[in-house]
């Protein structure tokens, strides 16, 4: 059983581990965070709080019965009755269907809970993985673009059929 939980002070410790161990993996498919991203983790983990409780993003991590972090399902950039989904799972729960369910379980609560209408996305055009996500929850491709030097793609979603 996983839960889908808004970001919270107490998730710091389980949150960077999570980065840590899945830091190779994630460098794989988008370019890696750096090595200031871990020495500053507790002032950026902060700075993300403050954010969220100015409503300018929502993060959310997807964890484990044991608390151990499994992903995490952001919404940033809001404005507008939109904001940009942005996810990423960790290697071991890789393919067991847990980023299409996270994200389903984020549009409900974007549109239930924080009163967004549209989510946009973006991904490379070699991340199948993320595309077929992406197209399994509903978003639908709007437009070619270059992400760090590579070929991507585009994506919405509108939230409205969320209430129906």
């Amino acid at each position: 059983m996983t839960v889908l939980e808004r970001l919270r002070p107490d998730h710091a410790p389980a949150l960077l581990a999570f980065e840590r161990e899945n830091r190779a993996y994630f460098a794989a498919a988008v370019p890696d965070r750096g090595d200031g991203f871990f020495a500053g983790f507790d002032a950026r983990h902060a700075e993300l709080l403050a954010e969220q409780a100015a409503g300018m993003h929502h993060f959310h991590i997807l964890a484990d019965g044991d608390g151990a972090v499994l992903g995490r399902v952001n919404l940033v950039g809001v404005t507008g009755g939109s904001a940009e989904l942005g996810y990423r799972i960790a290697e071991r729960a890789a393919g067991r269907g847990l980023a299409t369910s996270a994200v389903r379980r984020i549009c409900a609560l974007a549109f239930a809970e924080y009163g967004l209408t549209v989510l946009r996305a973006e991904t490379t055009v070699d991340n199948a993985g993320s595309r077929a996500v992406l197209a399994r929850t509903g978003f639908v491709e709007t437009g070619a673009i270059t992400l760090t030097g590579k070929p991507g793609l585009r994506f919405t979603r509108d939230l409205t059929d969320e209430g129906r």
